[in-house]
C-alpha cells in the first residue's frame, strides 16, 4: 500500500508542479521561453507517465517489481533534489501541501523499502 500512496502522491505533486512553474528550476529547460518549457515540461510527462504504468503494471512479476524499486528510488532522489533546488530563485514549492506530496512520496518509499526487508516475497506493493 506504501507503494501506491508514494505514487499517488507524485502525480499529485505533477499536478501541483504546474501553478508552482517547475520548468524555471530544470536545467534543461529553465533556458527556454516560459510558453516553450512549459509546453516541453507537459509533453515530456506523457511518455515518463505511459512508461511507468505499463512497467508497473506488468503481468512479469520480476519487471513489476523492478519498476516499483526503480519507482521508488527515484521518489527518494526526487525528494533530494527538490531540497537542492530550494534556494533557487525561481522554485515555488513553498506551501504545506507542496512539501507534503514531495515528501510524502519519500517517505512512503522508505516505508517500501522497510517492508521489502520484512516480507518474504519481498514486494509490499
Amino acid at each position: 500500500m506504501s507503494f501506491y500512496l508514494g505514487l499517488a502522491l507524485l502525480f499529485t505533486h505533477e499536478m501541483d508542479s504546474m501553478p508552482n512553474h517547475e520548468w524555471r528550476v530544470l536545467p534543461l529547460l529553465r533556458s527556454l521561453s516560459e510558453s516553450a518549457g512549459e509546453t516541453v515540461f507537459i509533453i515530456a510527462h506523457i511518455p515518463l507517465f505511459a512508461l511507468s504504468i505499463a512497467y508497473l503494471a506488468s503481468l512479469n512479476t520480476r519487471t513489476r517489481k523492478l519498476a516499483r524499486d526503480i519507482a521508488c528510488g527515484f521518489f527518494i532522489v526526487h525528494a533530494i533534489l527538490h531540497a537542492f533546488f530550494a534556494g533557487h530563485p525561481a522554485y515555488e514549492f513553498s506551501s504545506l501541501l507542496s512539501s507534503l506530496l514531495i515528501y510524502g512520496a519519500a517517505a512512503c518509499s522508505v516505508a517500501y523499502f522497510a517492508a521489502s526487508l520484512l516480507l518474504v516475497d519481498g514486494d509490499p506493493a
